[in-house]
């Protein structure tokens, strides 16, 4: 048996074919109906905004060629080929932990693509597609994606400028219990929102050039009062924190327009700035800016390096147990096939002498165990040798020898 991997990523392809290589629910499984037909049974599909990948379990060269080929046939308007990646045995399984640990991740460490590996997972389950090895690998995969997380931590130093932004200025002056005013209603303003949202007692005001713009962020924020963006001014000063992230091109909060009252915050998201650079000077202001913002920003990205490069011996670790105990499965089968004959001796055995003997029921279970215990005594070295051969050509060697010399072929037939 052996992992294989197969798929695109944002690595290796450009943006505008993302919308071709998407796999659907309907996608995933054709996928794997075509898989089984080509002789292979346990496979997994992973579709997310940046990658579209299938894993699986197969037995030979020719079925792995035979995935290939399926996988390019499901996106025939793209030439996949040109930006497909490959990998195989301990390499694939390597390339999946780091996945689950978000360590191939645009973000790097970042926390949703553990739960997409998971989802991935239970949908190949749910279809039929599931098994003994890729169930082994992809649960060693998120326990050690688990292990990683709570270990190093390394998604809690903030990379987006929104969230670092509000961590600064609750470091700086304390969010909890702020009138706060928001100027603007994109996806920076509305991120903005979400981690002010994590804080309590808030008070949040926001207005927008456009109007039903700011009126839609209550869609998603029900307790922020909206406002017409040509009445901000007259509440800039009665606010704690002000945050805007508009996309005008000049300043529109001059320091030389207010009269501050009190210690007012202010975070510019925007670019070009929205606000006077002059409040960092001013005696009752603070000013964060993106400059600042893209410092913390970059030495938190070499944090997050830092601490992947910790987290290395960990997924070593994890990543050898995994590709032992897949090396080692390889002969279960045949193992098994010797548990099974010795247990057909020990029923001829017993059988015979039970004939030959008037026993009563204590003395028939104890003959029973001594004997399954003499034969397992004879198997337990043989076993132990055949669990711990240390390659594929030996294991094939010792497989076709344990056939000849147990007949299990024989028997079987």
């Amino acid at each position: 048996m052996q992992f294989g991997f197969v798929g695109i990523n944002y690595k290796n392809a450009p943006l505008n074919i993302w919308d071709k290589i998407a796999l659907t629910d309907d996608k995933k499984l054709m996928f794997f109906q075509k898989a089984e037909q080509a002789g292979v049974v346990q496979c997994m599909a992973l579709s997310t905004c940046n990658r579209s990948e299938v894993y699986f379990v197969c037995e030979t060269k020719e079925q792995r060629e035979k995935i290939r080929h399926i996988y390019e046939d499901m996106f025939p308007d793209v030439s996949a080929k040109d930006y497909l990646v490959e990998l195989f045995g301990e390499e694939a399984m390597a390339y999946l932990f780091r996945i689950a640990a978000g360590l191939e991740s645009l973000a790097l460490g970042e926390d949703q693509v553990l739960g997409q590996v998971k989802e991935a997972f239970a949908y190949a389950k749910a279809m039929g597609y599931g098994g003994k090895e890729l169930n082994k690998i992809v649960r060693d995969a998120v326990t050690c994606a688990k292990k990683v997380k709570t270990e190093f931590k390394i998604s809690e130093k903030p990379l987006s400028v929104s969230h670092i932004g509000i961590r600064k200025l609750d470091e700086d002056c304390g969010i909890s219990g702020k009138r706060i005013l928001v100027i603007g209603s994109g996806k920076t303003a509305a991120l903005a929102l979400q981690y002010i949202y994590e804080y309590p007692d808030v008070s949040i005001t926001a207005c927008s050039r456009t109007y039903a713009h700011a009126k839609r962020l209550r869609e998603e924020f029900s307790n922020i009062a909206i406002i017409p963006y040509e009445k901000w001014r007259s509440i800039v000063t009665d606010c704690d924190i002000i945050i805007s992230a508009t996309s005008a091109p000049h300043l529109i909060i001059k320091e030389e327009d207010f009269k501050l009252k009190k210690q007012t915050a202010f975070l510019d998201l925007a670019a070009p700035g929205d606000i006077d650079p002059a409040f960092a000077k001013h005696p009752l202001a603070s000013l964060i800016n993106l400059d600042t913002l893209r410092e913390i920003a970059e030495e938190n990205q070499k944090q997050r390096e830092r601490l992947v490069e910790e987290s290395r011996g960990v997924m070593e670790e994890a990543l050898h147990e995994t590709a032992l105990w897949l090396h080692q499965s390889r002969m279960d089968e045949t193992i098994e096939s010797l548990q099974q004959r010795c247990s057909a001796i020990v029923e001829d055995g017993f059988s015979y002498l039970n004939r030959k003997m008037e026993l009563g029921e204590r003395e028939k279970k104890l003959l029973k165990k001594v004997l399954n215990a003499s034969l397992q005594r004879l198997l337990r070295e043989p076993i132990h040798e055949l669990k711990n051969l240390d390659s594929a050509e030996k294991q094939e060697e010792y497989k076709r020898l344990v056939r000849q010399l147990f007949q299990i072929g024989d028997r079987e037939k």
